[in-house]
């Protein structure tokens, strides 16, 4: 196993190629969620499938499997439509691939955003969890092996993962959007199965999903701000688990979410 967080250079002279600009914001889509692709200005389109060192999966559902490189609300910004995931087969570090491509390619910030169950009763279908932290439940972790940086301290400190300001920017964005927006905690499972009823009551955590901390850790690790965003899609263990409920929820909710996402890039 490659013991660093490098990529190969080809993809970095692949995007680098195709962008006008170095992205300033790097933003992965998850389910439902590809959308947000389509709102790019001059947008270049790249298929994973031309990325050597994106993990070679296919694409699962409502993930377009392409990287989208363009200005967003005047800001440059590279947009994953579509991640790869520990269930698929893939390693930590294949999985947190966005999060070490932006870092490489200069980005300061990486959005990422899933679908995910809510647990909190106080949440419902259609909500939006702010991620104010997380709780890796994978069983694995991107810099297992991985000596620091120039074979430094590897012990990354993950106290302050999901960066407060751009949280507070986007509370403050978000009467504007009609979204109901709340912060909370998210629990990263391996998947693909969804949770037991016995695993949501011994969990106790506001969202569950199958993404999105092993490409916050590696973040973490590049010296990129974290802001995190996951769409209630179902109730956790309770209702609308199949996979094209999910993909619903999320189109239903998709226009309001993307135009808070691109208010909020735009004041970045």
């Amino acid at each position: 196993m490659s013991t660093d967080l490098t990529v190969p250079a080809s993809d970095i002279a692949r995007v680098t190629l195709a962008s006008k600009a170095a992205p300033r914001i790097a933003i992965v889509a998850g389910s439902g969620l590809g959308g947000l692709a389509q709102r790019v200005e001059g947008a270049v389109t790249i298929p994973y499938a031309e990325l050597e060192g994106f993990p070679d999966v296919g694409n699962v559902v409502g993930h377009a499997g392409q990287l989208v490189c363009g200005t967003l609300a005047g800001v440059s910004v590279m947009v994953f439509a579509g991640r790869a995931h520990l269930y698929q087969g893939v390693t930590a570090r294949g999985a947190a691939y966005p999060a070490r491509l932006a870092a490489a390619l200069g980005a300061e910030v990486l959005v990422l955003t899933n679908a995910a169950g809510g647990i909190a009763e106080d949440l419902a279908v259609g909500d939006v969890v702010l991620l104010s932290d997380h709780v890796n439940l994978t069983g694995d972790n991107p810099l297992r092996g991985w000596p620091g940086p120039e074979g430094g301290n590897p012990f990354v400190p993950m106290s302050d993962t999901y960066d407060a300001e751009l949280r507070a920017r986007v509370l403050a964005a978000a009467p504007a959007s009609g979204l109901r927006v709340r912060e909370g905690v998210y629990f990263g499972l391996l998947g693909p199965s969804y949770e037991t009823p016995a695993e949501v009551r011994t969990l106790g955590a506001d969202i569950v999903g199958m993404s999105t901390v092993m490409e916050a850790i590696a973040a973490r690790a590049l010296g990129l701000r974290v802001l995190g965003m996951s769409l209630v899609t179902n109730v956790a263990a309770g209702e609308g688990l199949a996979h094209d409920e999910v993909l619903e929820v999320g189109a239903r909710s998709a226009t309001a979410l993307e135009g808070l996402l691109t208010a909020v890039i735009g004041d970045i």
